[in-house]
């Protein structure tokens, strides 16, 4: 699930995979790869590092765990008056980050004839590092 409300002109964008049944063990396994390469990136978060940087952190855990060809796009991307903005988490943005920005970390793992699963928060550039905006559990859902 993709979404995102908008509150005085601003946007977030927050997406959550849901599994319908029970998830099978590669499942489980995808996905806590993607929670803990967001985590990690998260956590590399504050101001002065380079966006690429960033979008490495996350693309390194992914590839380590050998599902590096199944992350084919950016990170992330800024958030504000539209959805998707510049700068970007990606491997080519060299945008410093700065306090003030948003930005969404979104890693996804997508296999060809399987699924994905895709984990996205909000996470604001604090003065000190960050704070992740986005209060909704991370917790494995299924219904």
């Amino acid at each position: 699930m993709d979404f995102g409300p908008q509150y005085n002109h601003y946007n977030a964008d927050i997406t959550r995979t849901v599994f319908i049944g029970e998830p099978t063990a590669k499942h489980r396994e995808v996905y806590q790869i993607v929670l803990d390469s967001q985590m990690k990136a998260i956590e590399s978060i504050a101001p002065g590092k380079k966006c690429s940087g960033i979008d490495a952190v996350a693309r390194e855990h992914i590839a380590s765990k050998g599902y590096g060809e199944n992350f084919g796009h950016g990170l992330g991307h800024s958030l504000g008056i539209d959805v998707h903005e510049e700068p970007r988490f990606s491997k080519t943005c060299d945008t410093v980050l700065e306090p003030g920005m948003v930005m969404t970390v979104e890693p996804g793992i997508y296999i060809e004839g399987w699924g994905g699963v895709r984990i996205e928060d909000d996470v604001l550039v604090t003065e000190n590092g960050f704070e992740v905006l986005t209060k909704a559990t991370k917790d494995l859902i299924c219904i």
